[in-house]
C-alpha cells in the first residue's frame, strides 16, 4: 500500500469495520503550506499542485465509534479525468487511535492507517505520535463563526496503477485560524513544514466519506 515511513507496518490482525458510507459528527483543525521542495518525492506523481494540506480531526462518533486522526497530503493532485474538476488529496500518511478504524481505512479506501497516540485539544493544543514520530498542533482561531459545506477528494494511488477516488462531505461551522504546527520523523520533517500556517478551525460539524471508485488509465 502507498505510504511514507511512518505510515509503515507489520500487524495483519486489525477488527474489522462496517462498509461505506461512513456518517460523523467531527471537530477539526486543518492547515496548509507552500509545499517544500523535498514534497514532490513523497506525493502521488504525475501533475501536481504544491501545497501540503494536512489535518487533525475528532470523530465525537462513526461506525466504529468515537476515535482521533491525523493526515497529511504532501503534494495535491492536479485536476484531471482521472481526478475529477477539483485538487485532491493524495494521502501517505495517516493514523488513529482505533484499531477498527484502522481497518476501514484499509480496507475500504486504501488510505495506509497506522495506530498513534493522541494527546490534548485537536483544536486547540494537542499531539500525535506514532513509532519515530510526533506532530504538534495549536490552533489559535480569530473572527466569527461561519457556515462551511463542501467536499475533500481523495485519490489513493493502487498497486495496478489506477486510482481510489473517494469524496469526504461536509456542514458545519468554522473560524479562521493560525496553527504552529512542529513535525519529527523519518520523512515528516522532509515536508510538514514547521511553523505557522493558515488554515481553519472546524468547531462543529458533520461527515460523510462514500466509497472509494476505481478510475483506470
Amino acid at each position: 500500500m502507498w505510504s511514507v515511513r511512518e505510515s509503515e507496518h507489520v500487524r495483519d490482525d486489525w477488527p474489522t469495520s462496517p462498509p461505506p458510507p461512513w456518517p460523523a459528527t467531527v471537530r477539526a483543525t486543518l492547515w496548509w503550506h507552500r509545499a517544500a521542495p523535498a514534497a514532490s518525492a513523497f506525493g502521488p506523481g504525475g501533475r501536481t499542485i504544491p501545497v501540503t494540506l494536512a489535518m487533525m480531526v475528532d470523530y465525537l462518533d462513526s461506525p466504529v465509534g468515537p476515535y482521533r486522526e491525523i493526515l497529511a497530503s504532501p503534494v495535491l493532485r492536479a485536476p484531471s479525468r482521472l481526478v475529477g474538476a477539483l485538487p485532491a488529496m493524495a494521502v501517505p500518511f495517516i493514523a488513529v487511535d482505533s484499531a477498527p478504524s484502522v481497518h476501514g481505512g484499509r480496507e475500504h479506501w486504501s488510505l495506509p492507517k497506522v495506530l498513534a497516540d493522541f494527546e490534548g485539544d485537536v483544536t486547540g493544543t494537542g499531539a500525535a505520535a506514532g513509532d519515530g514520530w510526533r506532530v504538534e498542533t495549536t490552533a489559535h482561531p480569530f473572527g466569527p463563526r461561519l457556515p462551511i459545506v463542501g467536499a475533500l477528494g481523495f485519490a489513493q494511488p493502487l498497486p495496478d496503477g489506477s486510482l481510489g477516488n473517494a469524496r469526504a462531505w461536509l456542514r458545519g461551522r468554522f473560524r479562521v485560524a493560525r496553527v504552529r504546527v512542529g513535525a519529527t520523523g523519518p520523512t515528516l520533517g522532509d515536508w510538514m513544514l514547521p511553523g505557522v500556517h493558515p488554515g481553519i478551525v472546524i468547531e462543529s460539524g458533520v461527515m460523510r466519506t462514500g466509497p472509494a471508485r476505481v478510475a483506470r488509465r
